[in-house]
């Protein structure tokens, strides 16, 4: 159940309608998901928040689009973010992401929630030669 009414028609908006047309046209897809079609409650909102999403997500960078969408699939199994893991999964698949890649990201998910908990249930000291301060 949503916190928010989804807005009845929410192009009625020029500014929600221009951010749902820059979604179709840095997506190159008239579909327009849940989470925008939920964030138009707040026009500014919607606008920062996309902004913010075509800044790190659809715009070149030094990482690769597909590891991109696997650090966000990572970050939302963290959160507990079902529609995230999701719709970054999707994205992912959708940029090329293999059947095993997906297993492998899931063992290493895995594996570092175990250790994280493991780190913070001993609360252990970082070693010198990882603190990023120290090092040249």
């Amino acid at each position: 159940m949503s916190a928010v009414t989804k807005t009845e028609n929410p192009e009625a908006n020029p500014r929600v309608k221009a951010v749902f047309d820059d979604i179709r046209t840095t997506r190159k897809s008239d579909f327009v998901n849940n989470m925008w079609l939920y964030l138009a409650f707040d026009p500014d909102l919607l606008e920062k928040t996309w902004a913010e999403v075509k800044t790190v997500m659809a715009t070149p960078s030094a990482l690769d689009p597909l590891v991109k969408e696997m650090l966000y699939i990572a970050v939302s199994v963290t959160n507990g973010c079902s529609y995230c893991a999701h719709s970054h999964t999707a994205a992912a698949k959708a940029k090329g992401m293999t059947r095993e890649q997906h297993a492998d990201l899931m063992r290493v998910i895995a594996l570092a929630a175990k250790t994280n908990q493991l780190a913070v249930a001993l609360q252990l000291p970082v070693d010198a030669a990882f603190d990023a301060d120290r090092q040249a």
